[in-house]
């Protein structure tokens, strides 16, 4: 799309209008990559003895704490990306939708060792899973 619209820049205007296109482009695409890895880096979680804490956000950090007892279930998914890239998605449900979690970007073993270790802990507790 930046070439695209450099050409057209270059073939209506000069070649310093263009050299500003590409320049305007490449800028745009650095400041995306840093946000996507800062947002990347901003997500954690810890397991704690009666709940999960999950943290994330950039801008607006985020941090959501699921009770064990009150998961209902615990999801691992991977799309073709993700498969391809070796990571995993760990989401925890909940009866109320704003305690849901998610953990993206784990390496696929730990999402299914972290999955197995929340379902123990959910049963243990007798009221979710």
């Amino acid at each position: 799309m930046g070439g695209v619209g450099a050409f057209i820049v270059w073939r209506n205007g000069t070649v310093v209008a263009a050299s500003m296109w590409v320049v305007a482009v490449v800028l745009g695409v650095i400041l995306t990559w840093v946000v996507a890895e800062l947002d990347r880096r901003a997500y954690g979680y810890a397991e704690r003895g009666d709940d999960l804490i999950v943290t994330h956000g950039v801008l607006v950090r985020r941090l959501i704490v699921v009770p064990y007892g009150r998961m209902q279930f615990v999801d691992v998914t991977a799309g073709l990306l993700e498969r391809w890239m070796g990571v995993a998605t760990v989401r925890m449900h909940t009866a109320a939708a704003a305690t849901d979690a998610t953990i993206p970007g784990l390496p696929t073993a730990e999402a299914a060792l972290l999955r197995d270790r929340l379902a123990q802990k959910g049963e243990e507790r007798g009221m979710g899973l």
